[in-house]
C-alpha cells in the first residue's frame, strides 16, 4: 500500500445524544458511512432521553439549541421542554439514516488500542468485542448521575431516587417529600412536587442567582411564518447568539465586561427574587458570591412556590440521615417519607465508566492523573486517533453547548478525512501543554475562578482546584480553532495492510 493511499477508515462513536447524532450525521454527510454509534440504552436521545422529571426543559433557547443543519420551525415555544427534545433528536436520527448505524443497549466498558494492527478493541459489558480505526467518545460532561455522601443515606427506608432517574412509578401526592440540592433541575421540578406532595421541603446546598425565563409559547401563525420564511428562523437563531456573546459571555470572561454588566444582571436577578413573601427566606436565597460564578438559573416559578404553605426552604447543611427524617446542623428535623437527589453530574469524569488504554498500557485516567485536559478539549497526546466531544474546558457559560459540539463535529470530520490517507493521528504533547498553560491562564481571569462561589465546572487535584470544565472564550472563537485539523500539531505514520480477524459476529467491527 502506497504512502498517500486514501481508505475510507472506520470509525466508533460512543454516546447517542446530541454530539453523537451529529457526529455520525455530519461524517455520512462527509461521505464515510463504516460507523457504528453504541448507546448503552434502549434508544437514542442522551441525557433528554435520561432526564425526564417533571418540568425538564433546555434553559437556552431551542432556534440555537439544535442542529444548524436542520432547523426546526415547529418549535412550540422559545425553551422547549423534554419531550419535545427527544422527539427532534429522533426526528434527526431517522432523517439523515443514522439509526441503522446505532446499537442500542451495547454498553462499552473499556477500549484499547492495539499497536500493532493500529485499530482501537473495544469491549462490552456482556464480553463482546469489536474494533474500529477511529474511536470519538459522545459519552458528554452531565450524563452519569452524581450522588451526595451523606451520613445515613443508606438506612432510609423511604423512597429515594436521583432527578436523572425519576422514578414515574413512585406516586408523590401526599408524601413528605425532600429535595436535596436545587441547581437546574430541582428549580424546574419543584414547582411539578409541590402540586403533589402534602410537604416538600428543599435542602439549598447554594444559593443561585435565578433571572425570569423569557419563555412563551409560539403561536400557530409564527409556526407558519419559520416554514414559509426559514430567515426568520435564522434571524432568531442569530439573535440569540448574539445576546449571549455580545452581552452574557463578556461578563463572565472579561474584567471589562465584568465591571459593565454584572450589575444591571444581578438586578434583574434581585428584582426577580422579591417574589419571595418571607424576609428570611430571601436572605437565604440571595446568593453572596458574585453572579455567573455558577450558571445563571432562569425560571419564572420557583421562588413563587417556596410560598406555598406546603413548601420550605432548609438552607442549613444535613448532618445525618435517618430512616424517616433528615438532622441538619441547626438541629431540626425533617420528616421525610421520599428523598429526591437534584445533586447533579460527575462532570469531571469525562469519559466514566468507560476505560480508555492507549498503547502502552496507559489509561486515560493515568494520564489524567492530576486533571482532565484536551487540547481544544478534543485529543489527547498518547491516545492516537481518539477524540472526545463535549470535552475537557469546552463548556459554555453562557450559550448553547450544540453550536460548540458543531464546532467539533467540523474538526473530528477534518481528523477522519486525515486518518483517512495517514491511519494513525497523534497529538503532539508539546502542543496540548501549550495549549492547556494559555487556557487556565485565561481561566484566571474569569468570573468562574475568581466569583467566590462553588462550582461542578471547579475540580479538586493534586495542585489545588482547576476549572476542567469551561473555555474561557467566545463560542465563534472557538469555531475559528476548529474549523479544520492542521496536520501538523499531529505525529503521522503510513498505514498497514491489515488481514480480517475473527470477532463475534453479534457486535459490529470495523477493520
Amino acid at each position: 500500500m502506497s504512502n498517500n493511499q486514501s481508505t475510507k477508515p472506520s470509525i466508533a462513536i460512543i454516546g447517542s445524544g446530541f454530539s453523537g447524532i451529529g457526529l455520525a450525521i455530519r461524517l455520512k454527510r462527509a461521505g464515510f458511512s463504516d460507523l457504528t454509534v453504541y448507546e448503552k440504552a434502549g434508544d437514542v436521545g442522551g441525557v433528554w432521553r435520561d432526564n425526564t422529571y417533571p418540568g425538564a426543559a433546555c434553559d437556552a433557547p431551542s432556534h440555537l439549541y439544535s442542529y444548524s443543519f436542520e432547523p426546526n420551525p415547529d418549535w412550540s415555544r422559545r425553551f422547549a421542554e423534554q419531550p419535545e427534545i427527544l422527539r427532534y433528536l429522533r426526528h434527526c436520527a431517522a432523517k439523515y439514516d443514522v439509526l441503522r448505524h446505532v446499537q442500542v443497549n451495547t454498553d462499552i466498558t473499556e477500549v484499547e488500542f492495539d499497536s500493532t494492527s493500529r485499530l482501537w478493541r473495544l469491549r462490552t459489558e456482556d464480553g463482546r468485542h469489536a474494533t474500529a480505526q477511529v474511536l470519538i467518545s459522545a459519552c458528554g460532561q452531565l450524563s452519569t448521575p452524581a450522588y451526595p455522601d451523606l451520613p445515613g443515606l443508606d438506612s432510609f427506608t423511604g423512597k429515594i431516587f436521583h432527578s436523572a432517574q425519576w422514578d414515574h412509578d413512585h406516586d408523590l401526592t401526599g408524601r413528605d417529600v425532600a429535595v436535596i440540592g436545587n441547581g437546574a433541575s430541582a428549580i424546574q421540578f419543584v414547582p411539578h412536587v409541590a402540586e403533589q406532595a402534602r410537604s416538600l421541603t428543599v435542602f439549598q446546598r447554594q444559593a443561585h442567582w435565578i433571572s425570569p425565563k423569557p419563555d412563551h409559547v409560539y403561536p400557530r401563525l409564527r409556526k407558519r411564518a419559520n416554514r414559509r420564511l426559514p430567515l426568520l428562523q435564522r434571524m432568531s437563531r442569530l439573535a440569540v447568539f448574539c445576546w449571549f456573546e455580545g452581552v452574557l459571555n463578556p461578563m463572565l470572561i472579561s474584567p471589562m465586561g465584568r465591571r459593565i454588566l454584572s450589575a444591571p444582571v444581578r438586578a434583574w436577578c434581585r428584582w426577580n427574587l422579591r417574589t419571595v413573601s418571607d424576609p428570611e427566606a430571601r436572605r437565604a436565597l440571595l446568593p453572596s458570591y458574585e453572579v455567573g460564578c455558577n450558571r445563571i438559573l432562569t425560571s419564572n416559578d420557583y421562588y413563587a412556590t417556596l410560598n406555598r404553605p406546603n413548601t420550605g426552604l432548609c438552607a442549613s447543611p444535613i448532618t445525618d440521615v435517618r430512616p424517616r427524617a433528615l438532622i441538619t446542623e441547626d438541629g431540626r428535623i425533617h420528616h421525610a417519607d421520599t428523598i429526591i437527589l437534584a445533586t447533579g453530574f460527575r462532570s469531571h469524569d469525562f469519559v466514566a465508566p468507560m476505560r480508555v488504554i492507549g498503547p502502552g498500557g496507559l489509561s486515560l485516567r493515568e494520564a489524567w492523573s492530576d486533571r482532565p485536559h484536551a487540547y481544544l478539549g478534543l485529543t489527547v497526546p498518547g491516545f492516537p486517533n481518539f477524540f472526545l466531544m463535549y470535552g475537557p474546558n469546552t463548556n459554555v457559560g453562557s450559550g448553547s453547548i450544540v453550536h460548540m459540539l458543531e464546532s467539533q463535529m467540523n474538526y473530528i470530520v477534518s481528523a477522519v478525512e486525515q486518518a483517512a490517507t495517514s491511519h494513525y493521528l497523534d497529538v503532539r504533547a508539546d502542543l496540548l501543554e501549550q495549549f492547556d498553560r494559555t487556557t487556565q491562564d485565561r481561566l484566571e481571569r474569569t468570573v468562574w475562578n475568581t466569583g467566590g462561589c462553588n462550582s461542578w465546572y471547579i475540580a479538586t487535584t493534586t495542585t489545588g482546584p482547576a476549572n476542567t470544565n469551561n473555555w474561557p472564550g467566545s463560542m465563534l472563537g472557538y469555531r475559528l480553532r476548529t474549523r479544520a485539523l492542521d496536520p501538523a500539531d499531529y505525529r503521522t505514520t503510513t498505514p498497514l495492510t491489515l488481514a480480517p480477524e475473527p470477532t463475534d459476529p453479534s457486535v459490529p467491527t470495523h477493520s
